[in-house]
């Protein structure tokens, strides 16, 4: 068996599956985006109409868009910062030589990034509840009145936040704790003899090194925190007045709440666009970074 053969027959079902599965039916939505498609087309594909650009026309002048991407927005540059922080700061807190029982805090850690969304949830909204919440007891102590987290349109959006990064940063710290692992340690040693204090080590030896793999998460966190979905639509909705609402609550609420399909379908690739540029965006400072 000669090597093209070879690689037809080790690669073909792979591709083949992939192909099927992943990029006929992007092919499939992106098409329908150019459509009217809605419930009646769902019974008789007769209905459906090609409407050219007018869902992605409608959707730039749609003031629920704006609102929804102000709001996806507003997550992933405060959410995605804060998730990064924390994330690197866990992850060097285990890495230090004055925490014992280090697998213990990994596990500990890393656990509410496996833990269902729905568990999760319900302990949330017991902590953020305006009576009773836990949250509410213990400002309580330094004089703060009780709030309404998820119920005031100021403040839904960072009491989702606070979840989402608690829930998330565990997978990010496990990226971390790699990262830190491959730095040498004779790095610091050297650092330590010539007299760098650990502030000047982490500022000169960990950040620069850890630039890569801080890129990486930068990336995932971006990818990850522009689908924000799961987190809205189990505690608020999309509320109050859509002060949660994001870009893929809103394309699933048009899609399979109200039945507009090639509206919900335009909405994933300005989404998917959104990402791209982003993605391209944090390549370029990465090779630049490397090139300095």
């Amino acid at each position: 068996m000669d090597g093209k053969r070879a690689v037809i027959l080790f690669l073909g079902p792979a591709l083949a599956a992939i192909g099927v599965f992943f990029f006929l039916p992007v092919l499939a939505a992106f098409a329908l985006s150019f459509t009217d498609f809605d419930i009646y087309a769902l019974g008789n594909f007769e209905f459906a109409r090609f409407v050219g650009f007018k869902n992605y026309t409608q959707l730039l002048t749609d003031p629920l868009f704006w609102k929804a991407f102000r709001n996806t927005l507003e997550f992933l540059l405060i959410g995605g910062p804060l998730s990064i922080g924390v994330s690197l700061g866990a992850a060097l807190m285990i890495q230090s030589k004055l925490v014992r029982w280090k697998g213990f805090f990994r596990t500990a850690y890393f656990t509410p990034v496996v833990t269902t969304l729905v568990a999760v949830a319900v302990i949330w909204r017991f902590i953020y509840h305006p009576r009773f919440g836990l949250l509410n007891y213990l400002l309580s102590f330094v004089g703060i009145g009780a709030v309404d987290w998820l119920g005031d349109q100021h403040w839904a959006m960072p009491a989702i936040i606070l979840m989402a990064v608690w829930k998330n940063f565990g997978y990010n710290m496990v990226i971390f704790i790699a990262g830190l692992q491959n730095i040498p340690a004779e790095l610091y040693e050297a650092a330590s003899i010539d007299g760098a204090g650990r502030l000047q080590q982490l500022r000169t030896i960990t950040v620069p090194l850890l630039a890569p793999t801080t890129v990486y998460i930068s990336i995932l966190t971006m990818i990850g925190y522009f689908q924000l979905f799961s987190e809205p639509y189990v505690m608020t909705q999309g509320g109050p007045l859509n002060s949660t609402l994001s870009i893929v609550l809103l394309m699933y609420q048009q899609g399979f709440r109200w039945w507009n399909m090639g509206y919900s379908a335009a909405l994933a690739f300005v989404l998917f666009a959104f990402i791209l540029m982003g993605s391209l965006v944090q390549s370029r400072i990465q090779k630049r970074w490397e090139a300095s």
